[in-house]
């Protein structure tokens, strides 16, 4: 017999324990006042674990160059219509050094894959400068996919904090779906595992609403992030970029069901893991106006405001509308204000704001 959502809710905050009928049965609300309760009650459960307090990471796109080829991102390496560039180290150091000056506590580091040793050492540097132009106030997350332990145990030394490596799908064959034949599910999984061991705060996440997925789906990735045991989570709607090979599914897009279908995942994950820190992520944004106020009333309690060059901003699209390209740094920052004031909610300035589920991880 199928438990109520009065059950299952109660069940969540109780046990914190849901079991896949359970999320497959979250995940298919359609009604306007059950969605309520569910992103009610996954709010409720992110006051209790990690506060009202919305943490900004600053965003520097560092370089669009990407050695990958993924079917539905707009920097993979087959895409020639969109012009490359590189940020320089005084660039990226000059975007710490605004965060830094802004009270923003963290920054992260995102930018296409590459894996040869003149990148390594590139983003090594950029980490020691970045951390001496800022009194080594800032916590630094890196976005740099997937790389080998060696590495990521050269740029945790040189004072990276947390790393972000969505793991796009828990389903193996439905990875290689979305990807060329030498792209591998197993070597993302594999650099997780390594993240963890290099003593990062972990995060990762998936892609929701992609051409064939299930609700199914969506509560077997929820209970393999879980069995992951991530510190971060930031996953966000599929949406793909308008140049092939995936942009006829673009003219299938229901925003309003991709918006829904994400806020149910981020509600559905802090039921699960209440003490991870989570993204509203920008995706949410690209598909309704308020769609970052949204996630962060659903549970996430993190965003990641944009301080690279809006220069930069137009060749560093992964997947189509991606908002605010033609904001500066100080516009980004003075309208996410208004919009988290707006919810009731604070801005960790000046605060590093670690996952809790990594401090109470780590011995004292």
């Amino acid at each position: 017999m199928t438990q109520s959502l009065d059950a299952i809710l109660s069940k969540a905050t109780r046990e914190k324990s849901l079991n896949r009928d359970d999320l497959i049965r979250l995940l298919s609300i359609t009604d306007d006042n059950e969605r309520e309760s569910l992103f009610q009650t996954a709010y409720q459960v992110k006051i209790k674990n990690v506060g009202p307090v919305v943490y900004f990471r600053g965003l520097i796109e560092i370089s669009n160059i990407c050695q990958k080829d993924c079917y539905y991102c707009g920097i993979r390496k087959s895409n020639r219509a969109v012009p490359r560039f590189r940020l320089s180290l005084d660039e990226i150091v000059a975007a710490a050094r605004w965060a830094h000056a802004n009270r923003y506590g963290s920054l992260v580091l995102q930018g296409g894959e590459l894996q040869d040793k003149a990148h390594t050492a590139f983003i090594t540097e950029a980490l020691h400068r970045l951390h001496a132009a800022t009194n080594n106030e800032l916590a630094v997350t890196l976005s740099l996919g997937e790389q080998s332990r060696e590495v990521l145990g050269e740029w945790r030394q040189a004072g990276a904090h947390r790393y972000l490596l969505r793991l796009e799908t828990s389903r193996e064959d439905f990875y290689q779906r979305f990807h060329p034949d030498d792209h591998h599910w197993e070597s993302r999984l594999e650099c997780l595992n390594d993240l963890r061991s290099e003593d990062y705060q972990v995060g990762t996440g998936v892609m929701i609403g992609l051409p064939g997925q299930t609700t199914a789906d969506l509560a077997d990735d929820l209970l393999f992030i879980r069995q992951l045991d991530v510190d971060m989570i930031g996953m966000g709607p599929f949406i793909p970029h308008g140049d092939p090979p995936l942009a006829h599914h673009l003219k299938n897009i229901d925003k309003t069901a991709q918006l829904d279908g994400g806020l149910k995942m981020l509600a559905c994950a802090r039921l699960l893991l209440p003490n991870a820190n989570m993204s509203a992520t920008t995706a949410l944004q690209a598909l309704s106006d308020t769609g970052r106020e949204l996630g962060l009333q659903a549970g996430g309690n993190i965003v990641m405001p944009n301080v690279t060059d809006p220069k930069h901003r137009q060749a560093y699209q992964l997947y189509d509308g991606k908002p605010s390209l033609d904001e500066n740094s100080d516009q980004s920052r003075l309208g996410l204000e208004k919009r988290i004031e707006s919810i009731g909610e604070t801005i960790g300035y000046g605060l590093w704001g670690n996952s809790p589920r990594y401090t109470t991880r780590i011995p004292t």
